[in-house]
C-alpha cells in the first residue's frame, strides 16, 4: 500500500525479529537526477530498475510540466522519457509540484541550455544541518548564468551559451557535483572540478550522460573534467541498486536480532558500511544476487565511529545503525561529520530508554567544519538498554527509519506519526516491513 501526507500514523507492536527478504532497486540518490539528466538529451532516453517513490514522482511531475514525455517502459520499473518538446512552465504550477524537494535545483543547467531561462522555488529537504543552495549559485554564475531573486523564486537565464569554468568547492558536496556536471556537458569549452564528490551515485551520473555523449574524466584526486560537447543523445540506463536503503535494512535486521536478505544490495558500493557492520558483531554472506545480514547471537559490541563523504562511512548509515548500538555492551562513540543536526533524532530514542549523550566537541580525530560552531555532534551511546514503545514523530527520512527500527526493536507499541516522509527513499516500505514479520498497522487497519 502506499503512504501519503505528513500525518500519517503508524501503530508498531514491537519486540519480533524481522526476518525474510526484500528487494531493494535503483537509488534515491542516482534515480531522479537520472531523470533531469534526460533533459539534456536531443533524444529519448531509457531509465530502469526505478524505484517508486516521492522524489520520483515528484521530477517526474516536473519534468511533465516543462513538456518531456514520460511513459513505463516494457519492463517493471523503467521509464521512457522523452525531451524532444522542451518548453517553460507554468511558476505556480512548478511551486506546487516542488513542494519539498531540494531536486528542482538541479534543473538550472539543463533548462539553460534548452529554454535559455529557468526558474527554481523556495526549496525544501530533511532538516538535518545546513544544504546551502548559494554553492548552486555560485557554480551556475561561473558559467555565465545571471540570477535574480524574487519573491516566489529565483529566475535565471543564459544570456549567451554557457561557458566551461574552473571550480574548486570548499568542501565536496554531492548535489553542487550533480549541478556542475549537468550544466558543463553541454558548456562551450572545458570545465575542471576539484574537490568533487565522488559517490557511488556520482560516477553513476556519470556513466549516464557518457552514454548520451558527454566526454567526464575522473581523477584519483578529487577533480573532474568535463569538455563540453554541442549535443547530447539519449541514454539506455539501469540505475545502480540504492545502498542506503540496503543498509537501512541491514541495521534493522541487527537491532531486531533478525535475517534479513535484501536482494538487489551490492558489495562493492557497501565495503566501508559492511566493515563496520562486522566489527559491531553483525553478521553478512554475500552473493550473485544480493546480500543477507544477520544477529547470530551473543553481545553486539560498542565501536567508535566517524561519518565521512565516499569512501567513508556515510551519513545516511549513521542513523540506523545508531538504534543497533543502543543494544551493544560498552560505550560507542559517533562523531557525525557532515551533517550538523542530524544526531537530533536520538531524543526520541533517549525517551524510549536509550542512554545517549551529544556533545558539542569533536570526539573524533576526522577533520570536521563543527568543532567550533557549537553545534551537538558527537553522541556518546552506552548499552545495552531495553527500548519501549513511545510516541514518535519522524523528523526526516533516515531518521524516520530510523524511528521504526527502535519502534520494531522496542517492548510494547509505538505511535510513529509522519510515516509519509518515509516515501520519499524507502520503495513500498509498508508492504516489506509485513514480508519480514513486522506487527505493524495503519490505526483502525491491520497490516501484519
Amino acid at each position: 500500500m502506499t503512504v501519503n501526507g505528513a500525518e500519517d500514523v503508524l501503530l508498531v507492536h514491537g519486540g519480533n525479529p524481522l526476518e525474510g527478504e526484500i528487494r531493494v532497486r535503483g537509488a534515491k540518490n542516482l534515480v531522479p537526477k537520472a531523470m533531469v539528466a534526460a533533459l539534456l538529451g536531443s533524444e529519448p532516453s531509457r531509465l530502469g530498475n526505478v524505484p517508486d517513490i516521492r522524489d520520483v514522482r515528484v521530477v517526474r511531475g516536473l519534468l511533465q510540466l516543462h513538456g518531456v514525455t514520460v511513459r513505463p517502459g516494457d519492463e517493471p520499473g523503467e521509464l521512457v522519457l522523452d525531451p524532444t518538446r522542451v518548453e517553460s512552465a507554468n511558476v505556480a504550477d512548478i511551486d506546487a509540484h516542488a513542494g519539498s524537494s531540494r531536486i528542482p535545483i538541479l534543473f538550472c543547467g539543463p533548462l539553460l541550455h534548452r529554454l535559455g531561462h529557468a526558474f527554481i522555488p523556495g526549496l525544501g529537504g530533511c532538516d538535518i544541518g545546513g544544504r546551502p543552495i548559494d554553492f548552486h549559485f555560485d557554480v551556475l554564475r561561473q558559467f555565465g548564468a545571471t540570477i535574480e531573486k524574487r519573491a516566489d523564486g529565483q529566475y535565471l537565464e543564459a544570456p549567451q551559451r554557457l561557458r566551461g569554468t574552473k571550480i574548486e568547492l570548499p568542501y565536496p558536496s554531492v548535489g553542487t557535483t550533480e549541478q556542475v556536471l549537468l550544466t558543463a556537458v553541454l558548456a562551450e569549452g572545458v570545465t575542471e572540478l576539484s574537490n568533487a564528490a565522488v559517490e557511488p551515485e556520482i560516477e553513476d551520473l556519470i556513466c549516464v550522460l557518457q552514454k548520451m555523449g558527454a566526454i567526464i574524466a575522473m581523477d584519483t584526486d578529487r577533480t573532474i573534467r568535463i569538455t563540453g560537447v554541442d549535443k547530447l543523445g539519449g541514454y539506455n540506463h539501469r540505475a545502480l541498486p540504492d545502498r542506503l536503503e540496503a543498509a537501512s535494512w541491514a541495521s534493522a535486521a541487527l537491532a531486531t536480532e533478525g535475517n534479513i536478505y535484501v536482494r538487489g544490495a551490492q558489495q562493492r558500493s557497501m565495503m566501508t558500511f559492511l566493515n563496520t557492520y562486522r566489527k559491531v558483531g553483525g553478521a553478512f554472506e554475500i552473493d550473485d544476487e544480493g546480500i543477507r545480514f544477520w544477529h547470530p547471537g551473543g553481545q553486539l559490541k560498542s565501536i567508535a565511529l566517524e561519518t565521512d563523504v565516499h569512501p567513508g562511512f556515510q551519513t545516511d548509515w549513521q542513523q540506523p545503525l545508531v538504534v543497533a548500538l543502543t543494544q551493544a555492551t560498552g560505550l560507542s562513540i559517533v562523531h557525525e561529520t557532515v551533517y550538523e543536526s542530524r544526531l537530533g533524532f536520538t531524543s526520541a530514542l533517549n525517551q524510549m530508554g536509550a542512554h545517549i549523550q551529544l556533545y558539542r566537541e569533536c570526539l573524533g580525530g576526522s577533520r570536521c567544519r563543527f568543532g567550533q560552531r557549537n553545534f551537538l555532534h558527537s553522541a556518546v551511546v552506552s548499552g545495552p538498554t531495553r527500548l519501549q514503545g513511545a510516541d514518535l514523530v519522524i523528523p526526516d527520512l533516515r531518521g524516520g527509519f530510523s524511528y521504526l527500527i527502535a519502534a520494531l526493536a522496542a517492548q510494547g507499541t509505538s505511535r510513529v506519526h509522519g510515516i509519509g516522509l518515509i516515501n520519499r527513499g524507502y520503495e513500498n516500505f509498508m508492504e516489506k516491513l509485513v514480508e519480514l514479520g513486522a506487527k505493524v498497522e495503519l490505526p483502525g487497519k491491520a497490516l501484519g
